[in-house]
């Protein structure tokens, strides 16, 4: 975890504020020699599509197949379920 100061961060913020949105990494931040605060990256977004894929393990067969059958059909924001639902921890 990286630390800076004060002063560091009111003179760099929107540099700092990018370098934390790439990195992902907590920094610290320090004023007279005291810890006083951390700045933490936010929560990654995903699509309603990527939060929803893996629902239909989690449901019995029927309700699985008309889930994914009705996900299909209906599109959601103009999406369609694409052809395969892949396994999003899969590497």
């Amino acid at each position: 975890m990286k630390t800076i100061t004060a002063t560091e961060l009111a003179r760099n913020l929107s540099e700092i504020l990018d370098r934390l949105a790439v990195e992902h990494e907590e920094l610290v931040i320090e004023r007279n020699h005291r810890q006083v605060a951390r700045l933490v990256p936010g929560p990654g977004r995903l699509t309603a599509l990527e939060a929803l894929a893996d629902v239909y393990r989690t449901l019995p067969d029927a309700a699985a197949a008309t889930w994914e059958a009705d996900s299909r059909a209906s599109g959601l924001q103009g999406e369609r379920l694409p052809k395969g639902v892949r396994d999003p921890w899969a590497s």
